[in-house]
């Protein structure tokens, strides 16, 4: 069984006034490389200097092999570090840089020598013993840097983004030296990066970071492909997140279609995020696609080419709402106040209509205004033709209260989208200025007014309505006519591929069951 080495518990940071880390708990055992991973600013670094015993926490503990190392100064901890710069005496040669700590240790002359000649073999400067080391490359000072914290024979080796400075080439190239070295010295290695790559190349165990928090633990693999969250999907590169159902164990819903998936243990019919990698995907013809869509963009990346594919445009409709300054009418002798709206109505709904259809769509309501009691409407008197026009309804209580408005007649106000498959349909409305500000969930209220709705043309099943838009401010909305905007969400897929496509070009998308990676909205 794996020995823990270092256990953060409850670590909070802060500085002047500003939480830096907010209560991290982590451990970390022998002999792995661990990688903290996350943006300027998320705290891994101040994580890694409390570790080092450059920095105290606020509160919390740091265990060492079981013992608190809190208040244990840094020269006395089994943990040496290597830092971006590398802090090299230029002054001194290599096998001087290196043989440093070993001679303020005072060891014996012939151990030194012994000590410093494996580590040059070991970061391959066997033959650089002579060199000043302000004549050495970047990547030569980092060996350099690294031999010189590792003849100590720390536990533990923190490296804090070492590889900063280094061009790209090089980089990758160190990565790989790393984790040789840690492998073969068999210690724990603790490393900080903004850098995905590195993270990936070269750790046991990543632990990503975000505001102070750990966002996520796990193996580079489970981290990819297993992303607890739409943060660390997007950090822990390009990432398709679409919004989804979970009908039951290893059944998905997204884009109204459902689909098998390897997940599992997520309640029925609940709501998720939907992770599917450009490189998951892989364009077919239309007929041969799970999804059918138009590229959007290629743009050539070198290796493979990122081709945008667009599944769904999102079919949208335009209304008219009649903003009014309406009063109700008060019958004082009854005590009763009461109001309606004008509303239009669909030539195709008029054989269906009755009394309580047509309350609902005026909003007609009557009460008692000092106890705001709902009075019951009723009586509606209306005419009404199959055809264009305007039409008076008259809605009146027991006590004779009454008001008269008009249902205005006018062909059907739909938006068919014969590429999707998509239909989306809403009628134009009046509402009262009072109504607009007092409403607690515009959006939905809209929706309602609108009677707007969506479905597929292929089965017929509803589609949900995602976006209501509008240009007014509903907190000072003043009599006028507005546009409100109502549209079905369009989807994108990034798709890496070696084959080229023209923007343009009406394809499919396949994947497998195991592409499809599903995440909690939680």
């Amino acid at each position: 069984m794996e020995k823990k080495l270092i256990e953060f518990k409850n670590i909070v940071k802060e500085f002047d006034g500003k939480l830096v880390l907010k209560g991290v708990s982590l451990d970390i055992y022998e002999n792995e490389f661990v990688t903290l991973l996350g943006p300027s600013g998320c705290g891994k670094t101040t994580l890694l200097r409390i570790l080092g015993g450059f920095l105290e926490p606020t509160e919390g503990h740091v265990l060492f092999d079981g013992q608190d190392i809190s208040k244990v100064p840094p020269y006395k901890r089994e943990i040496n570090t290597v830092f971006q710069k590398y802090a090299l005496f230029p002054h001194m040669n290599v096998y001087n840089n290196i043989a440093f700590g070993l001679k303020i240790k005072k060891e014996p002359k012939d151990i030194i020598e012994q000590k410093v000649m494996r580590m040059l073999k070991l970061v391959n400067l066997e033959d650089y013993a002579d060199r000043n080391v302000t004549e050495m490359s970047g990547g030569q000072q980092q060996r350099v840097a690294i031999a010189r914290a590792l003849v100590n024979e720390p536990s533990v080796l923190l490296l804090d983004e070492p590889l900063g400075a280094l061009d790209h080439k090089l980089r990758q190239e160190m990565q790989h030296e790393l984790k040789r070295i840690q492998q073969e010295v068999g210690i724990t290695f603790i490393f900080v990066t903004h850098d995905q790559e590195e993270a990936l190349t070269m750790s046991d165990k990543i632990v990503v970071m975000k505001e102070g928090e750990i966002q996520q633990i796990g193996s580079p693999t489970d981290i990819y492909n297993e992303p607890v969250n739409e943060y660390v999907a997007n950090f822990i590169g390009e990432s398709n997140i679409i919004d989804g159902v979970m009908l039951e164990d290893y059944k998905v819903m997204f884009e109204d279609k459902v689909f098998d998936c390897v997940d599992f243990g997520f309640d029925k019919n609940e709501a998720v995020d939907v992770v599917i990698r450009p490189e998951d995907l892989d364009i077919v013809p239309r007929t041969e696609g799970k999804l059918r869509g138009i590229v959007k963009s290629v743009l050539f990346k070198g290796v493979h080419y990122e081709t945008v594919v667009e599944t769904k445009l999102g079919t949208a409709i335009t209304v008219k709402m009649v903003v009014k300054n309406g009063k109700p009418v008060f019958n004082a002798e009854a005590n009763e106040k009461m109001s309606a709206n004008d509303f239009y109505l669909d030539t195709a709904d008029v054989d269906e209509l009755d009394a309580a259809t047509i309350i609902a769509r005026a909003d007609a309501q009557a009460w008692n205004p000092d106890t705001d009691e709902f009075v019951s409407i009723k009586d509606v008197v209306y005419q009404i033709k199959k055809e264009n026009g305007t039409y008076p309804v008259t809605f009146s209580t027991a006590a004779g209260t009454s008001v008269t408005v008009n249902m205005i007649v006018k062909d059907e106000n739909r938006v068919a989208n014969k590429e999707y498959e998509e239909e989306i349909f809403a009628v134009n409305f009046f509402k009262n200025a009072d109504e607009i500000t007092e409403s607690i969930a515009l959006d939905t209220d809209l929706k309602t007014w609108a009677n707007a709705s969506a479905w597929s043309l292929e089965d017929g099943k509803a589609v949900e309505i995602t976006n209501v838009h509008y240009d007014f401010d509903p907190e000072t909305i003043t009599p006028g006519v507005y546009d409100v905007t109502f549209s079905t969400e369009g989807y994108e897929y990034k798709v890496d591929t070696t084959d080229k496509y023209e923007v343009g070009d009406i394809v499919g998308l396949s994947f497998q069951p195991e592409d499809i990676h599903i995440m909690s909205k939680n």
